[in-house]
């Protein structure tokens, strides 16, 4: 998708302040396409590396989806926004419901992080407001020890073997992970 178009497609109506990083971090052009090698990271990198495996077929009303990661697992929406740099777009999403593989490399400061994860992202204009309705949890890096949690990952250079199942027929929505709201 040209540069231009996608940055249209993305831009925010709200606060230029609040969002205009957000909308310039979805603006990234450029793919996640699978990489010739294992998955793993090369020399040098930092970040995490790893393998996707797409289940279920591409639903129709998907714009993109972006692998991410979280320092603090998001307890609201303006979470949402404390994400680490954002992976270029996997564009060579399958078709087809059988399995498929992606590699993938996201280029991360040296920390912790408490999420890994895959957004899937409905075509639609994104804002604060309608984050639950065009964002889904797709898939997410796991707990080894325990896999209904997620995996915390320590980032020191190139972090390898960070796997995880993109599910389509399994995706959460945002309010998905979010205390529900106390009533006073």
């Amino acid at each position: 998708m040209p540069r231009n178009a996608f940055r249209a497609a993305l831009a925010c109506t709200f606060s230029a302040c609040t969002f205009s990083a957000l909308t310039a971090l979805l603006a990234c052009d450029g793919g996640l396409a699978p990489i010739a090698e294992s998955g793993g990271c090369p020399p040098g990198f930092s970040g995490a590396c790893g393998t996707v495996v797409f289940r279920g077929a591409v639903p129709e009303s998907t714009q993109v989806v972006y692998v991410v990661a979280y320092a603090r697992f998001p307890r609201n929406t303006t979470d949402l926004l404390t994400f680490a740099p954002l992976s270029p777009p996997l564009l060579d999403l399958p078709g087809s419901p059988a399995d498929t593989i992606a590699t993938y490399r996201l280029p991360l400061p040296a920390g912790r992080y408490e999420w890994i994860l895959a957004v899937w992202k409905k075509v639609g204009v994104l804002t604060l407001t309608n984050a639950d309705s065009l964002l889904r949890e797709a898939g997410y890096y796991r707990d080894p020890g325990n896999p209904t949690q997620p995996g915390v990952v320590d980032v020191m250079g190139g972090r390898d073997s960070i796997d995880f199942i993109v599910d389509f027929a399994n995706m959460h929505p945002v309010s998905f992970y979010f205390p529900p709201a106390v009533s006073p």
